[in-house]
């Protein structure tokens, strides 16, 4: 293997978070999570990190899913961090929204709601990233239509 394939497979599987055994999308998601975290709620912070994941997603992914053999191979998990990001974009940094917004984008990610059920089934990092991409959008919507109703009824 050359070392530019294990750039590509280090970089898509997170770092090898991915290689986690039994729920490696879980596991991605607790990745995109901590990142979150870890800026604090800083938009600005947010959405460089959100754009330089999703750079590399759309750069990695397909080149490890070519490099794996597989298609969409499970320890790709850089979508499921792209997701997470997408999922906590211009949402209050509170421990219930967070708990709420991976509950979400977990469900969101597995029951894969129109477009992301025939994204998922493209080759390639439109494949890969496209589903969680929607998944995030929707989740992230999902919380800001909760944390209205909530904040209208007195919450």
């Amino acid at each position: 293997m050359k070392i530019s394939y294990r750039i590509y497979v280090l970089i898509a599987t997170f770092f090898y978070i991915g290689y986690l055994p039994l729920i490696p999308g879980t596991f991605g998601s607790l990745a995109g999570l901590a990142i979150f975290l870890a800026l604090n709620g800083n938009v600005a912070f947010q959405l460089t990190a959100l754009f330089i994941i999703l750079y590399l997603g759309f750069l990695s992914s397909g080149k490890a899913e070519e490099i794996l053999g597989k298609k969409d191979p499970g320890c790709v998990v850089i979508d499921e961090v792209a997701g997470m990001l997408i999922t906590f974009l211009f949402i209050p940094f509170e421990i219930k929204t967070i708990l709420i917004g991976f509950l979400v984008f977990r469900l969101m990610d597995t029951v894969k709601p129109f477009p992301a059920y025939g994204l998922q089934k493209k080759h390639g990092s439109i494949g890969i990233m496209g589903d969680d991409i929607v998944a995030g959008i929707y989740s992230n919507l999902v919380l800001q239509v909760v944390l209205r109703f909530t904040s209208f009824m007195g919450a």
